[in-house]
């Protein structure tokens, strides 16, 4: 078993265990390996830590730890996500730790492995030492893809709060931004490429839709923002259509992603696309269409005065001697799960740079720093 005992040692350990989410890339290694070992360093801590590993199949796993409290204190989930985007668009050994100049690189190494290795650290000392509420630490596969580990933990345990450990450069996040995916066929009529009298080109339709989306896309960036992430926006993702040179395309299939803001959601989506292509086809007879919502996860807004804002803030506080900036973050996480679920959620974690880009870094004064809060925190939160 391990002898890492430092955030930093766990950090440096985790980018060497492969945990790439294969819902991303076909046949890749998932999370197993990554929950294995965080589970067994978890129930080797002195905190008492009742350990589960909830398995999803296919070498897919979430850890769930709960330290219980001796009664009466509220309960805090420490959240964050073991899996990771592609190996191969890492320049290097994305599985080979290097530090320099007082950082970390790797992959995983700030989106969230940096996370994972704050919360095992602060979760151990803070359960060490006598605690009230209970203590649960939910480290999840699939954040990246469908989210499946999140909603596994939730159907387990719901606790009064969470702070979800996604790197938000140590500014504390009290919003995001949703999304809804969409997909819309524009039929044609196929036929061969002589005879236009029969053929509808299923493309050239589209391309009236396509035109009117970037339309919508330039009017949602000029709406009103919401104040913390801004405003929504919208863009085709995937196009494909026709089978060869000489005959009439009779499909055309676009996929659209809809970033969603506060007070918005998949009926607004719909509406929007709907208002589009129906406005399309009054003026066009030939134009048919098919329209579906196929995905859609809500944007998270939580209550900036809430208890578990001012208990980050204030353990915050006490290690650099400054507050947080709080702010809304443009991409989504687990975070609109769990406040969904009732849960008061905030986002706090550490400082670096490179999601998903070639290079992925991540300062260990940062990593030191996050470790320090979640200690206070946990302990003033759970009493």
């Amino acid at each position: 078993m391990t002898s890492e005992t430092t955030a930093a040692g766990l950090l440096r350990r985790l980018i060497t265990i492969d945990s790439v989410n294969p819902g991303l890339v076909p046949g890749a290694a998932g999370e197993a390996a990554a929950a294995r070992f965080t589970a067994e360093w978890l129930a080797e801590q002195s905190g008492g830590f009742a350990v589960r590993v909830l398995d999803h199949g296919a070498g897919r796993a979430s850890v769930l730890a709960v330290a219980r409290g001796t009664g009466g204190g509220r309960s805090l989930m420490l959240n964050g996500h073991l899996d990771t985007v592609a190996l191969s668009s890492y320049d290097g050994d994305g599985l080979g730790p290097v530090e320099r100049d007082g950082n970390v690189y790797g992959r995983g190494a700030y989106d969230m492995k940096s996370g994972i290795a704050a919360i095992m650290v602060a979760a151990a000392e803070a359960a060490a030492a006598p605690h009230r509420g209970d203590i649960v630490v939910a480290l999840v596969a699939d954040e990246e893809w469908a989210s499946v580990g999140t909603e596994a933990v939730l159907r387990e345990v719901v606790t009064d709060a969470a702070i979800v450990a996604e790197p938000s450069n140590l500014d504390l996040v009290i919003a995001h931004r949703g999304f809804a995916l969409a997909e819309v066929t524009v039929h044609g009529v196929a036929a061969h490429g002589s005879r236009p009298d029969l053929g509808v080109d299923a493309i050239a339709k589209a391309g009236r839709f396509l035109t009117a989306l970037d339309d919508l896309a330039t009017r949602l960036a000029a709406g009103r923002p919401d104040p913390l992430v801004g405003t929504g926006g919208v863009h085709a993702s995937t196009i494909s259509g026709g089978i060869e040179y000489s005959t009439y395309p009779d499909r055309c299939s676009i996929s659209v992603e809809r970033r969603t803001v506060p007070g918005e959601d998949a009926s607004t989506t719909d509406a929007e696309l709907r208002a589009i292509l129906t406005g399309i086809a009054a003026a066009d007879p030939a134009f048919r269409f098919d329209l579906a919502v196929t995905a859609q996860r809500p944007p998270f807004a939580a209550d900036q005065d809430s208890a578990v804002a001012h208990t980050v803030t204030t353990a915050f506080c006490e290690v650099t001697g400054a507050e947080p900036r709080r702010r809304g973050e443009a991409f989504w996480t687990d975070c609109a799960l769990l406040d969904a679920a009732g849960i008061d959620t905030v986002m706090f974690g550490v400082d670096g740079a490179g999601a998903h880009a070639a290079t992925e870094w991540v300062t260990l004064s940062s990593l030191d720093t996050v470790t320090q809060t979640l200690v206070r925190a946990i302990t003033s939160y759970t009493g």
